[in-house]
């Protein structure tokens, strides 16, 4: 097994965009769900944290948020670790489904930051997306039980703030904000053209 897996953030309800699957939405004609799967790269297993509503998709493993006052992000990945529990997996990346533009090469740079820190959050400039990032799975294997006793942080950004987490800016390497993500029509319109040859 690979020292390092994924779990895919899909379980959104997507309320801006009238209730529609985020992960099933296409972008430059591929859906939001295998973009993050190619983005995902290596990682093994695969999961795919889908909220209270199951659906399966090829390559990945769907796991249901967990069943707390908690929601959101936090609860997918509460999820992830709770499924790699025993697993011997180290590392764990988790991505929101609806980061089409997620760079592929972000495990590789995020990975020797962890000798330092316990977790590397994706930045680009002064904006930071603690939805993607990579969290050494040992700092976080008690987030599920946090869950279901409402000791946790409120979020994965709180969470990352406790924990002292590293951050990987791409402001410093290109100039197109590579974890632009997907919340309104607009949102839509930009990340379709985008990805326009």
């Amino acid at each position: 097994m690979s020292q390092i897996a994924a779990v895919i953030l899909a379980g959104g309800k997507a309320e801006r965009l009238g209730g529609l699957n985020k992960a099933l939405i296409e972008i430059g004609g591929l859906r939001l769900v295998d973009r993050a799967i190619a983005a995902a790269g290596a990682c093994s297993p695969i999961l795919l944290a889908v909220g209270q509503a199951a659906f399966e998709v090829a390559g990945t493993r769907a796991v249901l948020d967990l069943e707390t006052a908690y929601a959101g992000p936090l609860a997918g990945v509460a999820a992830g670790v709770e499924a790699l529990e025993g697993s011997g997996v180290e590392f764990l990346l988790s991505l929101a489904v609806d980061t089409p533009f997620f760079p592929p090469d972000f495990v590789a740079r995020a990975r020797p930051l962890l000798r330092s820190a316990p977790a590397v959050l994706s930045a680009f400039g002064a904006q930071d997306y603690p939805t993607n990032a990579l969290w050494r799975l040992s700092a976080i294997a008690d987030l599920p039980g946090k869950l279901r006793d409402g000791t946790a942080q409120p979020s994965l950004k709180r969470l990352a703030e406790s924990l002292g987490a590293g951050r990987l800016d791409y402001a410093a390497s290109r100039s197109d904000n590579p974890f632009a993500n997907l919340n309104t029509p607009d949102d839509l319109a930009a990340l379709r053209a985008r990805a326009r040859p």
